[in-house]
């Protein structure tokens, strides 16, 4: 039997020590990373803003953006998107004939990637992007209104909302619906569901009143209408 030699067992040890830093360097590595990302491109657009205002970036899914201009399309109006990100919905609002189409973002970060996304897409001269605190943007001049946000905030939004708005305008929740108002229709199942509220008078219409305005989304197998809210058809 052959006796173990001291200098060969050391090696193999140093060696297993190397994988162990490896991998503790790695882990450290990667957590730098996920801090940088953090530093450069989210807390940028949080640093001047309130914690309980602020709302952490999740860009729309493409199934989210589709149900979101299925209840805008054909609307007159001002377009506008409270905390673009990168800035789909606002670009793929455009492309559908929604005009003006804006998006406010206060990430600097987002926001030019938003425009870049707008350059490569031949409609830089057509999007308008700007890098607002959403919490204190007027809306009063907006028609049509779509929303990604996070539940904690909605009912904040709610208000501003109600106090801002026009009458005539539509509002179109992603992800969460609004806590207290009515939707006048719901597309979508789980994650891309989206709610569409009507504004009219200065009052909601599924809340308060009727506003009668027709909903471009025909129901079917992910949409619903609210029963004493106007049944949707096809455009």
């Amino acid at each position: 039997m052959e006796q173990d030699d001291p200098a060969e067992a050391l090696r193999e040890l140093r060696e297993q020590r190397l994988g162990a830093l490896e991998l503790l360097q790695l882990a450290a590595g990667s957590g730098l990373a996920a801090y940088a990302v953090w530093a450069l491109v989210l807390q940028p657009g949080f640093r001047r803003v309130p914690l309980r205002l602020q709302v952490p970036y999740v860009g729309a899914s493409a199934r989210q953006v589709e149900h979101v201009l299925s209840l805008l399309r054909g609307r007159p109006g001002k377009t506008v998107d409270l905390g673009s990100g990168d800035g789909r919905i606002v670009l793929a609002a455009h492309r559908c004939g929604l005009r003006p189409a804006v998006g406010y973002e206060l990430n600097p970060w987002l926001v030019a990637l938003a425009q870049l996304h707008a350059w490569r897409a031949g409609c830089a001269g057509s999007v308008c992007y700007r890098r607002e605190d959403l919490w204190k943007v007027s809306l009063r001049d907006c028609h049509n209104v779509s929303v990604f946000l996070a539940p904690s905030v909605l009912p904040l939004l709610e208000d501003k909302l109600q106090a801002e708005l026009p009458p005539g305008a539509r509002v179109v929740s992603g992800r969460f619906p609004l806590p207290t108002w009515q939707p006048v229709a719901v597309v979508g199942e789980g994650l891309d569901r989206v709610w569409a509220y009507d504004v009219h008078g200065g009052q909601l219409s599924g809340k308060a009143v009727s506003c009668g305005v027709p909903i471009k989304a025909s129901p079917g197998p992910s949409s619903t209408s609210v029963p004493g809210a106007p049944v949707s058809q096809a455009g």
